[in-house]
């Protein structure tokens, strides 16, 4: 861009001292005409030579007024080209920083609390993705990956990301972190395979609460003593309790298990027969699982106790002093947890939990801080 203004700057700028130093071309002569007309009609004087002084210094006049005008026109259309092209390399400049000159793909589950944190990161920060939903029961969408659940974050058509935390620490570190590649950083998060208190096999992934950063960065991200340690602490929380706490309230009783389902295939992607088996036979297994879970994690027999402990828990750690746990601007934490809580919106657990605790004003400051993308203005430094 800068170039070819250069070359139309050049090129004005000739044209405008044809103009200046002509005296008979055809504008010229034109011009001349008229003021020769118009002379004839404003002035009656027999004066030898006046006519000819007057033409002649209003071809001049008019020869050097037009020669200014193309020039000054050439110097403001090269001015505008290359504000353009300043403000076009800052905002790409912009997008290195941020992230977003990544291609992402999301494959989920539209109701999955982990996937809905990643959704929470990724709108928060205002970076760009395709959703693919994927069908729970065939999850033909992810038949190519030997990693069988979701989310998968696919970076660039290429580099797989699994796990939900593990996304968040990748993307967040390549977005502060200007000399790593994508593919170094996920080196940072190996898979280890381990056994899990019922024995079964799971797939789990060392260091993904941390963000690979050097020393400068996290003393910029984490301004304050303890941020680091705090953000970290809550987000395993979120992962490792509260999550745990949803699908017991949201399939409490046989109503809410069945409004529950209707929710999910609504927006899931099944077929019509798939649907409706997913609704009423999905609905009665759930109701029946969810009671296993509540012995499974010790939970009170009403489990919306857990639920609105574990809330008000969060509440009290953000405290009263702060509109997040990140201060000012939501930091992961406050995604994550935000992220969990936001599956059951539309249904009694949510609008219980609404009304029984303390999270209302924190929550809604988090809807808008998403929904209006607010990250995405902030440097790296601000966070």
């Amino acid at each position: 861009k800068a170039n070819m203004a250069a070359a139309c700057m050049r090129r004005l700028g000739k044209v405008g001292r044809c103009f200046l130093e002509t005296r008979s071309g055809t504008i010229s002569y034109l011009l001349g005409n008229v003021g020769a007309r118009g002379s004839r009609r404003a002035y009656s004087t027999g004066e030898p030579g006046f006519r000819s002084k007057l033409l002649t210094s209003v071809r001049a006049g008019a020869g050097s007024a037009l020669g200014c005008a193309f020039l000054l026109g050439g110097g403001l259309g090269l001015y505008q080209t290359v504000k353009l092209s300043v403000q076009q390399h800052l905002a790409d400049e912009d997008r290195k920083v941020s992230g977003d000159g990544l291609k992402l793909t999301l494959y989920q589950y539209k109701t999955c609390p982990f996937c809905s944190k990643v959704r929470a990161f990724l709108d928060y920060y205002g970076l760009e993705y395709d959703i693919v939903e994927v069908n729970p029961v065939m999850r033909q969408e992810i038949k190519w990956s030997s990693y069988r659940k979701v989310p998968i974050l696919m970076v660039d058509g290429e580099l797989q990301l699994n796990d939900s935390s593990v996304i968040i620490s990748s993307i967040r570190t390549f977005m502060t972190n200007k000399e790593k590649k994508m593919s170094d950083i996920v080196r940072c998060y190996p898979e280890m395979k381990s056994l899990n208190e019922r024995g079964k096999e799971v797939m789990e992934y060392n260091n993904k609460y941390w963000l690979m950063l050097s020393e400068a960065e996290t003393g910029a991200l984490y301004p304050e003593k303890g941020m680091q340690k705090e953000e970290m602490k809550w987000r395993q929380w979120a992962d490792d309790w509260l999550v745990h706490l949803i699908s017991p309230n949201v399939y409490r009783t046989t109503g809410e298990a069945l409004a529950s389902f209707d929710y999910i295939v609504r927006e899931g992607k099944f077929g019509t027969v798939e649907g409706f088996f997913a609704k009423y036979v999905g609905a009665a297994a759930m109701f029946i699982i969810s009671k296993r879970l509540k012995s499974r994690h010790n939970l009170q027999d009403d489990v919306r106790q857990d639920l609105y402990k574990a809330v008000n828990d969060w509440v009290a750690a953000v405290g009263k002093s702060r509109k997040f746990m990140g201060g000012d601007q939501p930091n992961l934490a406050d995604l994550a947890v935000f992220g969990v809580l936001r599956v059951m919106e539309g249904l009694e657990a949510f609008d219980d939990m609404m009304k029984n605790t303390k999270v209302k004003f924190w929550y809604r400051r988090m809807e808008r801080a998403t929904l209006n993308h607010e990250g995405q203005s902030q440097s790296p430094s601000n966070h």
